[in-house]
């Protein structure tokens, strides 16, 4: 943000506890928009990132443990890091469901899932 970027984070929604709109999850992830104008109540816990959103003019509560976040990166260049399943000690899921994009590398660009109200 410091940067004028968008931060975004690519996650894993087969990992026990999160909790997202469904309809808008591609591939077993789900892209979040998490700059502080397309989000309410934004936390970022030790164990979790939590806020509310607007997802097709509806507010909903996303829960985001952070063993499930793929990928941390600026929407405008793709920029950012990279997580390997299992890097905080869980266990990584099977290889066919891990959908971590390579290392060093960034999520393919998706557009956004969230969007700022008006």
């Amino acid at each position: 943000m410091d940067s004028g970027f968008t931060p975004q984070i690519a996650v894993d929604v087969s990992v026990p506890g999160v909790q997202v709109p469904h309809a808008y999850v591609k591939d077993g992830q789900i892209v979040l928009n998490i700059h502080p104008q397309a989000v309410h109540q934004l936390e970022l816990g030790d164990s979790a990132i939590m806020f509310s959103a607007r997802f097709g003019g509806k507010s909903e509560p996303v829960i985001v443990p952070v063993q499930a976040v793929l990928a941390i990166y600026a929407r405008e260049n793709g920029r950012g890091i990279s997580f390997q399943p299992g890097e905080d000690g869980s266990t990584p899921p099977p290889a066919s469901e891990a959908g971590a994009p390579a290392s060093g590398g960034a999520p393919q660009k998706k557009g956004a899932h969230l969007r700022r109200g008006k």
